[in-house]
């Protein structure tokens, strides 16, 4: 399988697109790009989303390296680590398993995450077309919605509209695991 960086470099690339290019397109630097496309690491999902929607591919589509017939079964133990955030650039924050790869014809991004601790240091909000919703599956999750802060527990739930200013993180010294479906219209 190959990278997410490797992926989204061959999609630049199959564009004819220049790393500056690129970056004028999402709004993010030619470094940050770059660093994407080489080292594979990335401080959240929105700078994914945003090279997503700059090449005109969904989401999942960094993610995908084969084809699924109807019904895609993910089982428990064939589930696999597909994307990990470093919000500090260096420690894990949120490991991302895709309950979706393979199914090219998806219309909505669902993935088991596991939030460590560490990514409660991105408290940045952001925002996209589209809609998410979140169950919790173990530990406690801070969300920022707006102006407002919840703290989820398991067994709680979350659905909003993407676009608002939003932010969903580990709260406290412990490992949370949510389920989690996001939606980007086309």
């Amino acid at each position: 399988m190959s990278s997410i960086g490797t992926r989204i470099q061959a999609y630049r690339e199959r564009q004819k697109l220049s790393v500056g290019d690129l970056a004028e397109r999402t709004g993010l630097t030619e470094d940050f790009i770059s660093a994407v496309e080489q080292s594979d690491m990335y401080p959240s999902l929105r700078p994914l989303v945003k090279l997503a929607r700059a090449l005109g591919v969904r989401l999942g589509t960094f993610l995908d390296d084969q084809v699924s017939s109807d019904p895609l079964i993910v089982r428990l133990a064939e589930r696999e680590e597909e994307l990990t955030m470093h919000p500090d650039g260096k420690e894990p924050g949120m490991v991302f398993h895709s309950l979706g790869r393979g199914k090219t014809d998806r219309h909505m991004e669902p993935f088991f995450i596991e939030m460590l601790p560490k990514s409660s240091l991105d408290d940045t909000l952001s925002s996209h077309e589209g809609e998410e919703f979140i169950v919790v599956h173990s530990g406690r999750v801070r969300i920022r919605y707006g102006q407002e802060e919840s703290i989820l527990s398991p067994g709680d739930s979350v659905y909003f509209n993407s676009v608002v200013p939003h932010n969903v993180a580990c709260a406290g010294d412990e490992k949370a695991e949510i389920y989690a479906v996001l939606y980007f219209p086309e």
